[in-house]
């Protein structure tokens, strides 16, 4: 599941969406004025939380339920290739534009399944369960996470951090870091996430 050698990959954002669709075709079931749903889909295409109208023949509650923001996982139109090296019994991440330093010196035991970041920290992996849940962003058929946690005031590094290695039903890969790093007493954070296919 890991990535090969100079894999290109998508990078992918976190976005937020309301769920209209849900709300359109609630509104239409129960004979809602279309104008007025008309007005709620403006109203949101241009980034302004829609307001309510006893028009669209929904209770207040029901309709706040629908354009409560939903957090998404979106590919952006940005391409990179990992920088990453591999020999038969680990791969180590390096760098490269579009990467933003954020895996540099990250590297996996692939005998033990062991992480290590260059804080000098190391985290076991644990297996991620399989789920298609709605409130799921992901529809995840297997994969792997490791927490990693750490601190050491006489050299001045620690993290706090989460790598996921997931692999989705349609047989794309998700890579997922996010960390708060401290190397000799400067601080960094970041997140990367790209997709993938092997």
């Amino acid at each position: 599941m890991l990535p090969q050698t100079s894999q290109t990959v998508v990078l992918m954002e976190r976005r937020s969406s309301l769920s209209l669709v849900d709300l359109s075709l609630r509104v239409i079931n129960v004979g809602g004025d279309p104008q007025a749903l008309n007005q709620v889909m403006a109203s949101a295409q241009r980034g302004e939380m829609p307001t309510y109208s006893e028009r669209l023949g929904i209770s207040k509650k029901e309709f706040l339920s629908y354009v409560v923001f939903q957090p998404t996982l979106a590919a952006t139109n940005r391409t990179i290739r990992m920088s990453v090296s591999r020999d038969s019994h680990r791969v180590l991440f390096g760098d490269a534009p579009g990467m933003n330093g954020i895996l540099k010196g990250v590297s996996i035991d692939l005998r033990t399944g062991e992480m290590r970041g260059p804080e000098g920290f190391s985290a076991k992996a644990t297996s991620v369960a399989p789920s298609d849940a709605a409130d799921r962003l992901l529809d995840v058929k297997s994969g792997f996470q490791w927490n990693i946690r750490g601190n050491n005031s006489a050299t001045g590094n620690g993290v706090r951090g989460v790598l996921n290695l997931l692999q989705l039903s349609n047989g794309d890969i998700i890579l997922s870091y996010s960390r708060n790093s401290m190397l000799h007493s400067i601080t960094t954070k970041g997140e990367l996430i790209v997709r993938y296919h092997r």
